[in-house]
Parts: structure tokens; C-alpha cells; sequence
């Protein structure tokens, strides 16, 4: 239960000159009744946490509290709350960006504000998490440097300046399904080989190796170029399909398949990462999972009123989220200053790179 301490400001008068002395109140302290950061600090766990509306917010303060506090002033606490972390949030998304974090993860997904289709945009690592509001889908960050994880679509592959590594989650999906609907040889191939090498890549980390071994480098290397070249020369020996009937121009249209194909092999590097780099995942579930919270929140709260409202929702997150990463009391952070937030933050990270310098 939340500390609800009670300031009183005793008067007195003097008995020589009669003048009317008043003890002053905490400069915190600026109206007979207001709720102070524990307060502000629990309304936003549970709204960003457990997805808990303005309305039943109140009835919970008012069941379990004794406290009556109208919906809209809840709204305007973790409104404030919020602001006040905006410097940590910028914090985040500043180590997320630059050197100090090697290997990241970007998604996005779509988020309904006042009628309106936005995108959330996740940038995140197995450490620090920041979720921003974008002005469209293709708003993805810039000005990365290192290592992103990602699923392969196109505005991720244009950043420059990055190394890419692609969610074999994703691949694998797709390799079903062509195996599942055309009954392609050479996906049950492809698919036994992306199982093969993470079961190499784990092994490797789990004996405390840098790398796996050249001998299996060259072995699934060697099984990739021969499954992609089998599968385009099976579909180059395919009639090709029939163009649509509406005129439209352009290359013919190619099968599910092919497609795959031309694009694990133009992707080879990103697809194999993993592989090559015991620091890049097989997959890109770090992303997802930080996401998912927001579609939760969707189906119990609904959409967001306004933007500034999906902001603040999107700070509040980047705290909740990367609390949790550090293994700090995420109630007790929401509760800390943002200054000492950051102090905290930077003190991890400082002794991430004297491990790695070491």
C-alpha cells in the first residue's frame, strides 16, 4: 500500500509583540490535498503494466486505498509521471542507438489512435527497450550503428552503416507453408539446415567457444548455395504463371517459393548471422515480445483517445520495459527521479564495456 504521509503546519502567537508565527510547508507540499510520486508512480504501473483503464483505476484506488481520486486526475498523474521520464526514455534511445549496445532489435506495429491507424515503432535490446510513436509505418530509426535484427522488410535492409541479421523465425514460417502447400523438397532441406546450424551456434556457446568451428562454417554454407540454387532451378523449369487479366505491366508474377528462394539467397549473410556471430540471435522474438504488451493493452483498454496520450504510453513503457530488462523493482522505479534513473542506467552499462575491454 502506497505511503500517504500528512504535513500540519502549527500557528502561534507570541505573548510580547503579539505577532502570528505559522510553520511553512514542504515545497512539495502546495495544496491541502494532493497525491504525491507513489501515487502518480502506481497509477502508471498499472495502466502501462496491466493495461487497467482511468475508470477502473479509480475503482481500484477507492476499493483497495480508501482514496477517491476522479479518473481524470489518475489521467493527469500518469500524464506528469510520464513527461517526467521523457529525459530517460531520450537516454535509452540514445544507447540504443550509438556503440553501446552491439546488437539490437527493430519492429513495429500498427496502433489505432483516435480512429486513425499509427505505428508503434520498438527499438530494443536484450537490456534496454524503447518504444516511440512514428509518423508512419516506413518512420523507423536512423543513425544506428552496430548489429539489427529484424524481419526482412525492406525500409530495415536500406540502413546503411549497420550489419543485418534476419529473424530465422520468420524464414521458418515461410518454409512451412511452401512445404505445407507446394510440397517443395527443397524447403524440408533449407529447414533441416537453419535447424542444424542453431543447434551448431548454441552448442558452440554453451562450451564457451568464440565461434563455431570452420569445418561446419564451410558445411552450412555449402547446404545453403546447393538448397537456394536447387529451388530457383526448379522454378526457372516451371511454365511461368499466367499474367493477370487486367493489363498490368511488369515482370511476371513468380511463386511463393521462388521468391523465398532468391531472397535467402540475396540475404545469405543476414540469414546465416547468427551463425557467424554467436552474439546475434536466431531470432527476432527480443522485439516481439517488448511489443506485445501493446496488443494486450488494445484488446482490454481499446485505442488511444490522442497522440499525446499514446506518447506518454510509449515513455511509460520504455521505463516498464527496460526496469524489467535491468531486474529493478519496476514500481520502485517509476517512483525514483529520472536523474537517478540515468545514473543507474549509465553505471550498468559503463561496467558492460569494462567487461568487454577486459
Amino acid at each position: 500500500m502506497p505511503v500517504l504521509p500528512e504535513h500540519r503546519a502549527h500557528t502561534c502567537r507570541c505573548r510580547s509583540c503579539g505577532t502570528l508565527v505559522r510553520a511553512a510547508f514542504p515545497e512539495t507540499v502546495k495544496a491541502p490535498a494532493q497525491y504525491g510520486d507513489e501515487i502518480a508512480a502506481l497509477a502508471a504501473y498499472l495502466q502501462t503494466q496491466h493495461c487497467i483503464p482511468e475508470d477502473r483505476l479509480a475503482r481500484i484506488f477507492s476499493d483497495l486505498y480508501k482514496i477517491r481520486i476522479a479518473p481524470a486526475t489518475l489521467a493527469s498523474l500518469i500524464a506528469k509521471k510520464a513527461d517526467s521520464m521523457r529525459v530517460f526514455a531520450d537516454r535509452v534511445r540514445e544507447l540504443l542507438s550509438g556503440t553501446a549496445v552491439a546488437v539490437k532489435h527493430l519492429d513495429e506495429t500498427g496502433l489505432r489512435i483516435a480512429g486513425k491507424t499509427r505505428w508503434l515503432h520498438m527499438l530494443c535490446s536484450t537490456s534496454l527497450s524503447h518504444l516511440r510513436l512514428g509518423t508512419g509505418r516506413g518512420d523507423i530509426p536512423s543513425g544506428l550503428a552496430g548489429t539489427i535484427v529484424h524481419d526482412c522488410w525492406p525500409p530495415y535492409l536500406a540502413l546503411e552503416a549497420v550489419e543485418h541479421g534476419l529473424c530465422n523465425a520468420h524464414l521458418l514460417r515461410e518454409l512451412q507453408a511452401v512445404i505445407d502447400h507446394d510440397r517443395e523438397p527443397w524447403a524440408t532441406d533449407m529447414k533441416a539446415l537453419l535447424s542444424d546450424a542453431r543447434t551448431l551456434a548454441q552448442m558452440a556457446r554453451d562450451q564457451g567457444r568464440p565461434a563455431v568451428s570452420l569445418r561446419h562454417v564451410r558445411q552450412i554454407r555449402q547446404r545453403f548455395d546447393a538448397c537456394c540454387d536447387r529451388a530457383i532451378k526448379f522454378h526457372e523449369g516451371l511454365p511461368p504463371l499466367a499474367r493477370p487479366t487486367t493489363g498490368k505491366r511488369g515482370r511476371p508474377k513468380r511463386r511463393a517459393g521462388h521468391n523465398l528462394a532468391r531472397r535467402m539467397r540475396t540475404h545469405k549473410a543476414a540469414v546465416l548471422l547468427f551463425f557467424n556471430d554467436l552474439n546475434v540471435p536466431f531470432t527476432n522474438n527480443e522485439a516481439e515480445r517488448d511489443l506485445r504488451m501493446t496488443k494486450v493493452r488494445q484488446k482490454v483498454s481499446g485505442s488511444f483517445r490522442t497522440e499525446t496520450g499514446a506518447e506518454n504510453y510509449c515513455i511509460l513503457r520504455t521505463v516498464v520495459e527496460t526496469a524489467r530488462k535491468q531486474s529493478w523493482d519496476v514500481l520502485r522505479a517509476l517512483s525514483k527521479s529520472p536523474v537517478q534513473l540515468i545514473r543507474d542506467l549509465n553505471t550498468f552499462h559503463q561496467i558492460q564495456l569494462d567487461r568487454v575491454a577486459g
